[in-house]
């Protein structure tokens, strides 16, 4: 039989929920939670996931908002339960992905006294979310906490990222009724959105882009860079109309979800090797910037240094001046900023855009040989991996030096790709890409080093786990990435910087059900690829192991290679 919760509190929290079209609530077990886990676990809108570990928890939430776009409600108890929630918070903030985290919380008069499991559970996350409402389980406060919630979902309609519902609930917690109250209060309904529509969109006023048009038709040398963004189709032919204009580079890193075979889609492979004078010579006239997070340190270095005379950023809400000369905020989406931008611009005919696409050709060629001929190592493993995946995933990547690399290559463009760069953090990469599988049709593969595996391992204590899913760990016996930057091999701690180790993922697998497979040498990770991806009934974990003295000194000579 159906049961909802005798507290009126949780009821309204849960039909609030419901008429904002919330679907997926990933709840951390827990007592002073039980009112809201009541509510959720009965209703027949919502699909109620249970997640044990809340930092892991956090993530995969973060992983079902990134692919759909819409709120996940994450449930918990009260106490140090809420902090486990905060680096996924931090990184949704930064990455601009929409949760909302609800925390039960003790009754006002239990903090502070020495009562268990309390701390101060209100504004905790201030710095990190849009908005927080601290309800009161009064009834008379029934109207005011109506009204704090109906603030929280028109925060998450105007602003993509977290926010934070904390409700104090008193004993007793699990009493319950067989029917949803009546409320003589209005929860206003979401409106339905029309998928991919501009029309709830302001456009730019004709006269404030007209100005702009002038600065951009008479420049010879233009750079448009896109950073974290989600695959969208309308972007995609709005950029394959700019890439026409002979004095525009289209700079795309590997999380920027777009393709075309003239844009630069390795930036570090094209300008690692320029010196200044070179440098100079791509020094554009207008820099224009949207999506999220960029990865490339290169290019923020050439850009602070090289600064372009204006630099426009696109996008709805915020502008990060991420290389110190931000000129313009245009406040809307880059779809509807093109759909403007289109009608008054026009070609100017220089060789900008064709030298640097020679050089791109230059650069691939030399990649190409040097792969061919590169002993096994982090690289090489890369270049067999890549070419190795199927048509059609999501490939989802852990950060450092796992998306770095990543950076190097050609993938193909029916990937979908996605890291987590808000915040750029290897703590919840694992349980994101659970997360993002879970919620997918597409067919999941994480890419990920063994720090960043083991520091997530309770990602797979979960039971939502594909079949399908597949995790590659490049194992190469610590913190790779820090033989690569300079500045921790002059030291003498660098075993502190890297955190060598000689674990390995076979027990993580036998207990998790996973099967495990593991290499360390060109020709069995060749076999092994043939078949990991094929359908099986349980999830694969492929374990390759490189040389981690050696991986470094490659890379270096790739690079050089370059030239």
């Amino acid at each position: 039989m159906t049961q909802y919760p005798k507290k009126v509190l949780a009821q309204l929290v849960l039909q609030h929920c419901v008429a904002n079209e919330v679907e997926n609530v990933v709840i951390s077990p827990g007592s002073r939670n039980a009112p809201l886990t009541i509510a959720f676990v009965n209703h027949s809108k919502i699909n109620a996931l249970s997640v044990v570990d809340e930092r892991s928890a956090a993530f995969f939430a973060l992983g079902i908002a990134q692919q759909t776009q819409k709120p996940v409600v994450l449930l918990c108890s009260s106490g140090s339960a809420l902090l486990n929630y905060y680096p996924a918070i931090a990184e949704a903030f930064y990455s601009k992905i929409p949760l909302i985290i609800i925390s039960a919380d003790r009754p006002k008069h239990l903090i502070d006294i020495g009562d268990g499991q309390t701390i101060r559970q209100e504004n905790v996350f201030k710095n990190h979310i849009h908005f927080s409402a601290n309800l009161n389980e009064n009834i008379e406060d029934l109207q005011e906490n109506n009204e704090l919630l109906k603030k929280v979902f028109e925060v998450a309609d105007s602003l993509q990222g977290p926010l934070h519902i904390n409700i104090p609930f008193d004993e007793p917690l699990y009493e319950t009724v067989s029917k949803l109250y009546d409320f003589d209060i209005k929860i206003e309904k979401k409106k339905n959105n029309i998928e991919n529509s501009l029309l709830d969109e302001i456009p730019l006023e004709v006269e404030e882009l007209q100005k702009f048009e002038t600065i951009w038709n008479n420049s010879y040398k233009k750079i448009v860079l896109i950073g974290v963004n989600y695959p969208d189709k309308m972007l995609q032919t709005q950029l394959n109309h700019i890439i026409k204009d002979p004095s525009v580079l289209v700079l795309t890193e590997t999380t920027s979800n777009v393709y075309h075979d003239n844009f630069i889609n390795s930036i570090d492979q094209l300008i690692s090797s320029l010196d200044d004078v070179e440098l100079k010579n791509l020094q554009p006239d207008v820099l224009l910037t949207l999506g999220g997070m960029v990865v490339s340190k290169k290019i923020k270095q050439f850009l602070r240094k090289f600064q372009p005379k204006h630099h426009w950023h696109i996008d709805k809400i915020n502008a990060p001046d991420t290389y110190h000369c931000l000129n313009h905020h245009f406040k809307v989406s880059p779809q509807l900023f093109f759909s403007q931008f289109f009608f008054l611009t026009i070609s100017k005919e220089t060789d900008y855009q064709k030298k640097y696409l020679q050089i791109k050709a230059f650069r691939q060629e030399k990649h190409d040989k040097f792969l061919r001929e590169a002993p096994f190592s982090d690289l090489k493993v890369f270049d067999l991996i890549l070419r190795s995946l199927p048509d059609k995933i999501q490939l989802q990547l852990s950060n450092s030096s796992i998306i770095r690399y990543t950076q190097l290559f050609n993938l193909k463009s029916s990937f979908q790709i996605f890291c987590n760069r808000g915040t750029s953090g290897i703590d919840g990469s694992t349980s994101t890409a659970v997360g993002a599988a879970y919620i997918q049709d597409r067919q999941t593969i994480f890419i990920t080093g063994d720090i960043s595996f083991i520091y997530d391992s309770n990602a797979l204590w979960n039971k939502y786990i594909k079949s399908d899913y597949r995790i590659i760990i490049i194992n190469n016996s610590g913190g790779g990435i820090f033989r690569f930057i300079p500045g921790p091999q002059t030291t003498n701690a660098l075993d502190y910087f890297e955190t060598p180790h000689n674990l390995d993922a076979s027990h993580l697998c036998k207990m998790y059900d996973f099967e495990y497979f593991s290499v360390n040498n060109e020709d069995d990770l060749t076999d092994k690829l043939l078949t990991f991806y094929k359908k099986s009934d349980s999830p694969k974990l492929l374990e390759i192991f490189t040389p981690s003295t050696v991986n470094d000194q490659i890379l270096k000579k790739y690079f050089s290679a370059l030239r």
